[in-house]
């Protein structure tokens, strides 16, 4: 079963400025997300509790981790918020909080369709 996935604005800048084989790794994850959807697995998604439905999508090259946040639309659409390279132990509260927002903000654009 194939998914479609969305990259906000934010997204697609993050993306854009990582070094060529880490934005290579994260377009193949986000091909395992096209591909699995809600069944994709640990390491390479998680739900953030308490983040109203909002996951990330963890990739890992060497020592340099990247986490793109995403969250399902409806039908198989899942959409990617924004993203940070993770430089400590815990995912940082001030990137949560931004790709919450912009989940809100994509969320009452929709609503006004």
């Amino acid at each position: 079963m194939n998914y479609e996935v969305e990259l906000l604005e934010p997204a697609v800048t993050f993306v854009e400025k990582l070094a060529l084989k880490m934005r290579a790794k994260v377009f193949r994850t986000i091909g395992l997300l096209e591909r699995f959807g809600p069944q994709l697995p640990a390491p390479h998604a998680k739900t953030l509790k308490g983040c109203g439905g909002l996951k990330e999508l963890r990739v890992k090259l060497g020592s340099n981790i990247v986490r793109l946040f995403y969250f399902h639309d409806k039908g198989k659409v899942y959409v990617l918020t924004s993203g940070y390279v993770k430089k400590t132990q815990k995912t940082n509260r001030q990137e949560i909080d931004r790709a919450v927002r912009l989940m809100n903000e994509y969320s009452r654009g929709k609503k006004n369709d």
